[in-house]
């Protein structure tokens, strides 16, 4: 196996935000390929169980499509107790979502999972790691609400808010990485890398 190929890595994921993010530490993937998988939670699923098992069947999907190369896999998942936040589409789950978040601490979890080439007739390796980062939000306004939804930057994002957008006004406080909740978890990936081999910068 060449060098080439043994250090060619992809990115199942359609978000530019975790692109950003992995250019941020110097990692550029050869490939971007979204899983497009079914993200619906299973019964009685919670919320750190569901991000880590979407980040592992993101990989899977998309490993099968690309041998010989790194697959890296990720997820995020907003949750207030048990509950799991949709990625809001509509004005109307959006406003839901900040009615749930304000004034109140939830959590956010990043499943990410690193799918690893082997050696020929074995099966891929998988390094995987689940960050929780807490964040606790202001007590919103009607006003401030509206404004929110105005700006559209909650359109696609789970628990209907982007914390390195206009939503950082409202975060009072935060406790763990801060990438994570944008959509990365990056130390935890620069040492999943690391820990198989993949060249750094």
């Amino acid at each position: 196996m060449s060098t080439e190929t043994t250090h060619r890595l992809v990115l199942a994921s359609a978000s530019p935000r975790r692109l950003d993010l992995l250019r941020q530490i110097g990692v550029v993937p050869d490939a971007v390929d979204p899983a497009d998988i079914d993200e619906s939670p299973l019964p009685r699923e919670l919320p750190p169980q569901h991000a880590l098992r979407l980040a592992g069947e993101k990989a899977a999907a998309v490993a099968a499509r690309h041998p010989g190369a790194f697959v890296l896999a990720a997820d995020t998942v907003v949750a207030c107790g048990r509950r799991i936040l949709p990625k809001a589409e509509e004005e109307k789950q959006a406003r839901a979502c900040l009615g749930l978040l304000s004034g109140r601490r939830h959590r956010v979890f990043g499943g990410v999972v690193l799918l690893s080439p082997a050696g020929e007739g074995e099966t891929l390796r998988r390094s995987d790691r689940l960050v929780r980062t807490d964040v606790t939000f202001k007590s919103l306004s009607h006003e401030e609400t509206e404004s929110y939804i105005a700006s559209g930057e909650w359109q696609g994002k789970a628990g209907g808010y982007a914390i390195q957008g206009r939503a950082a006004a409202h975060v009072r406080w935060i406790g763990g990485s801060y990438s994570n909740v944008v959509g990365l978890p990056l130390f935890e990936v620069a040492a999943l890398l690391r820990g198989v081999g993949f060249p750094l910068p």
